[in-house]
């Protein structure tokens, strides 16, 4: 009951702050103003030899079966080589908790740095690719690079999640489930991290029929 009427003010809200609006447009140049996006630690080289973290915002699902995701890179990046070299990466996604060091693996290079060693953090073996897992993530995805697109100022790396691995600290107890919520996660919008909001509703509530 709660959760139907918080939906029907949400609906109400959205329809009188949609009619004081003018709709008058400002036309700017292209640019990136799709946002929020996740900002992610990616994990990538070997374990046992080189390895690196890179922060990255442009990043996405791109396809459910198979699952696969990407990211974009710059050339001259340094974790760009190592990932080409191997075809593997790690997607580590971020927290509150984890703010200071996703922002710091994001400016610093880790050509003459290990950033784990600096942000400590934790390296863990993954069980498919060499690159190493973020021991204080949440939720890790291997990942397995099937193609690299030129695109201009970036490189994307399109790529197959070869496997899904998620902190018990966040399970549910009773259902099992994962609870991505509780581990505060952030997203990227502008050149600023934010957090994550509160629930104002699940995918299809706009449409699910009441009870009679």
């Amino acid at each position: 009951m709660r959760q139907k009427k918080q939906n029907r003010n949400i609906k109400k809200k959205s329809q009188a702050n949609i009619k004081k609006k003018t709709f008058e447009k400002e036309t700017w140049k292209p640019g990136t103003m799709i946002y929020p996006l996740p900002a992610v630690m990616v994990s990538c080289g070997d374990i046992d030899k080189k390895y690196n973290i890179i922060t990255i915002a442009w990043t996405g699902i791109i396809c459910t079966d198979p699952a696969m995701c990407y990211i974009s890179i710059r050339p001259e990046r340094y974790s760009y080589d190592l990932i080409k070299k191997n075809m593997e990466y790690c997607i580590n996604i971020t927290t509150k908790e984890l703010a200071y060091a996703t922002d710091w693996c994001g400016v610093k290079s880790g050509r003459n740095i290990n950033k784990f060693k600096e942000m400590r953090l934790t390296p863990i073996k993954s069980p498919n690719i060499l690159a190493p897992m973020i021991g204080e993530s949440p939720i890790n995805i291997e990942c397995r690079v099937i193609e690299i697109k030129k695109l201009g100022t970036h490189d994307m790396f399109v790529s197959e999640i070869i496997a899904v691995h998620a902190s018990k600290d966040y399970l549910n107890e009773k259902t099992g489930q994962f609870d991505l919520a509780k581990a505060n996660p952030i997203c990227y919008s502008h050149g600023k991290y934010y957090e994550t909001g509160k629930l104002i509703g699940k995918f299809g509530h706009s449409v699910k029929k009441k009870k009679k």
